[in-house]
């Protein structure tokens, strides 16, 4: 078995890949040069839009890679090679903005659903029992739930309804979210819905599932009335495990490269950002070049950088504002591991997609479609941590974060273990990866008007430095929001201009009147 260690946690930039020419004088008539930094996807759009509207722009990526967040794992470069997603892996249908995209950039044709937890009745489901069947736990889910509820009575609908939502909360809430959500479900959130008729949402030969999406769907004001920290994770619940979730067959960083594709200006690699110093007239993008930084004046700067990241750079010229929400942002690490092997077993033993909740230090497990040549192997999604769940996997040495689950994962698919079925392995920590030091920012325990503010401070741009990245957006952790960002830090370039004279009118006009 190979070990792949699929990060890049090299603080060295790597060499350019692209001409940098550089930055000049903003065009006659409007057109404005605007570097980019970061060639993530709220980078590339942000490139796209603004060469649609006939800006020059250039795009600085540190890494020796674009795609940001997106990273497509292909476990050999011939054709049909099995693939398995270390970033984004699904778009709910109803992100609108990034369906768009999806169209745009003519790739509509490769959209397929996406199967994810408890969406398959065959996979497993980590128990006080072990491993069961998904349509086999109820019995045992609710055992272990009642003993964790008060001394009051609850309908068996209520109580069936707490288990199935604590076991999905189980399966996506990090280390420390899970306590917090037991005590939460098991008394605000059940004597709430213990108020319902639950009868029409149960599911299953023997009506012993629930469809939480139906039932949130009908009843709003159930997670719309919770405090700020379960109405958030609520509705990552909801998003996470909703039947509406599509994939890209051939890999989700053919939206990258379609995008790299329409860009016509320079996009460079290696270009690490050392420092920012936002004037009004200029930004200067200080830039390392081995043991020496070099500053560059740019006309116009949108920032895409994670704010993770941002905060160990220099700054200058920023507002306090500013400042405190680069600051505080939290961002979460996320952790993947992913086995090549030599065949699907998975499917000998009834799951032919979706995921299980394995529990443990696994915690999540998936089991993508095997679309390429059928004598190249399957790729196995092993675990799918965030959080401390994350960081545990994620300080341990590739080869051995890679033993650690193979062996826990055999606790559930004992045929990981037979001689020859792992090929290869590979992970992804992002918590640990210099250019984005965590997998997406969150705002779990935040009321909606703290969430927006949040937002608009991150969003907000000083002088001609302009921010963009899901962390500017409504939508974090996705990439909707990320195309949220771009295209309002694209309306917000466009509107600088037309203030700056609107400004300089007033200032002349009261000079004139003195």
């Amino acid at each position: 078995m190979r070990n792949t260690y699929a990060e890049d946690c090299s603080r060295a930039p790597q060499p350019p890949v692209g001409p940098l020419g550089p930055a000049r004088a903003t065009e006659a008539g409007g057109a404005k040069r605007i570097t980019i930094l970061g060639a993530g996807l709220a980078g590339l759009v942000a490139a796209y839009e603004l060469e649609r509207r006939g800006h020059l722009v250039e795009i600085l990526e540190g890494s020796s890679q674009i795609g940001g967040r997106i990273h497509t794992h292909r476990f050999h470069c011939g054709p049909g090679a099995p693939l398995v997603e270390l970033g984004a892996m699904r778009i709910p249908v109803k992100h609108r903005r990034t369906m768009h995209y999806i169209n745009e950039l003519g790739l509509a044709d490769k959209i397929r659903d996406f199967r994810t937890l408890f969406s398959e009745a065959t996979s497993y489901c980590a128990t006080s029992a072990g491993h069961l069947r998904v349509h086999e736990a109820a019995k045992v889910l609710v055992a272990d739930f009642r003993q964790t509820l008060p001394a009051r009575k609850y309908s068996d609908e209520a109580v069936l309804f707490g288990a199935w939502l604590t076991a999905i909360g189980n399966a996506i809430a990090p280390a420390d979210f899970r306590a917090d959500l037991r005590d939460d479900f098991s008394i605000e959130l059940l004597d709430l819905v213990n108020r319902f008729d639950l009868a029409p949402f149960l599911r299953g030969s023997a009506r012993d599932q629930v469809d939480l999406h139906a039932f949130f769907a009908l009843h709003p004001e159930v997670r719309s009335g919770r405090d700020g920290r379960l109405t958030r994770f609520l509705d990552d619940v909801l998003s996470e495990t909703s039947s509406e979730l599509v994939r890209l067959e051939g890999g989700m960083d053919q939206i990258v490269r379609r995008l790299a594709e329409r860009i016509q200006g320079p996009i460079t690699c290696g270009q690490e950002v050392v420092g920012l110093d936002a004037r009004e007239d200029h930004v200067a993008v200080d830039i390392r070049y081995g043991d020496h930084v070099r500053a560059r004046r740019c006309d116009y700067v949108l920032c895409t950088i994670p704010f993770s990241v941002l905060r160990r750079l220099w700054l200058n010229g920023l507002s306090e504002a500013k400042m405190a929400v680069i600051r505080e942002a939290q961002y979460w690490s996320a952790t993947k591991i992913a086995f090549l092997c030599r065949e699907p077993f998975w499917e000998r033993d009834g799951i032919t997609g979706g995921a299980s909740f394995c529990g443990g230090r696994l915690r999540q497990t998936y089991y993508p479609a095997v679309e390429g040549a059928p004598d190249s192997g399957a790729a196995l999604l092993a675990s799918y941590t965030i959080g401390a769940d994350a960081d545990a996997l994620g300080h341990l040495p590739a080869a051995v974060r890679h033993a650690v689950v193979l062996q826990e994962l055999s606790k559930m698919h004992p045929e990981v273990l037979r001689p020859g079925m792992i090929l290869d392995a590979v992970s992804l920590t992002w918590g640990r990866r210099w250019w984005s030091e965590g997998a997406a920012c969150v705002r779990w325990g935040k009321d909606t008007a703290a969430c927006e503010e949040e937002r608009r401070l991150a969003a907000c741009p000083e002088h001609r430095l302009f921010f963009a990245g899901e962390h500017c957006s409504s939508t974090t952790a996705w990439l909707e929001g990320a195309i949220e960002s771009a295209v309002n830090a694209v309306h917000e370039i466009q509107l600088h201009e037309s203030r700056t004279k609107q400004l300089s009118g007033v200032a002349g006009a009261k000079a004139a009147c003195r």
